[in-house]
């Protein structure tokens, strides 16, 4: 599956690559305004916002819309949720395949971060974790760990010491704070490398304190060389 992408170029020599990937029924271009200020604050990273392919969402109705693997129930335990796992994989895939094209371009895979927000950051986990690519570090926003009965069965050691950021507002009514909270636990326990970061005022969106964070975790992570 190829993937289209909107793409923020970086103003400086092109050292590193941050592939942040939206949430359900959004795309590149919804997504990618919330991140210009860091991409002009890290003059030498370039920001790739994958574009999801449109499918049917059976929690929804069946309605079309951009998304990353379909979404059957919104149980309030992650064990509840019947997962996606084809879609899933599928979408491993396409965006496996944009991070081949920067590495073929010369970025190594230890300067790019694989990154997203709600069910992009589902995907983050889920590439960043069965990769045999060591990433520069991993990042999580609303979010949660997909495949959680299986994805440890799945995973490469390549990126068991990567840094992996993860942020969640407390008051988010679309994936649960606790859903980030115990998805942090479960990788902290099989001993990944796991900040996570709470906001008490935020819910399922993005804002300023939480941009401020993630900046500095690219500029700890894929520093200006």
């Amino acid at each position: 599956m190829s993937l289209t992408s909107v793409v923020f170029n970086p103003i400086k020599p092109h050292t590193a690559t941050v592939v942040f990937s939206h949430g359900l029924g959004d795309s590149g271009d919804g997504i990618a305004p919330a991140f210009l200020s860091l991409s002009k604050m890290l003059g030498h990273v370039k920001f790739i916002f994958p574009n999801a392919p449109s499918r049917p969402i059976t929690v929804n109705g069946g309605m079309i819309m951009p998304a990353w693997y379909d979404i059957s129930s919104l149980g309030e335990n992650l064990e509840e949720r019947n997962e996606d796992e084809e879609g899933m994989l599928n979408s491993v895939r396409g965006i496996n395949g944009i991070i081949r094209d920067e590495i073929d371009s010369g970025i190594p895979s230890n300067r790019i971060v694989i990154g997203g927000f709600s069910q992009g950051s589902a995907m983050a986990l889920l590439v960043g974790l069965t990769s045999e690519y060591r990433f520069a570090g991993i990042a999580v926003l609303s979010g949660y760990l997909p495949l959680r009965n299986k994805v440890f069965k799945m995973a490469a050691e390549s990126n068991k010491g990567t840094p992996i950021f993860m942020a969640h507002g407390v008051i988010d009514a679309v994936v649960p704070y606790n859903f980030g909270k115990l998805s942090s636990e479960l990788l902290n326990s099989k001993g990944y490398r796991i900040t996570f970061k709470t906001y008490n005022t935020l819910s399922h969106s993005i804002n300023p304190d939480e941009l401020r964070d993630f900046a500095q975790f690219l500029k700890d992570v894929i520093p200006d060389e």
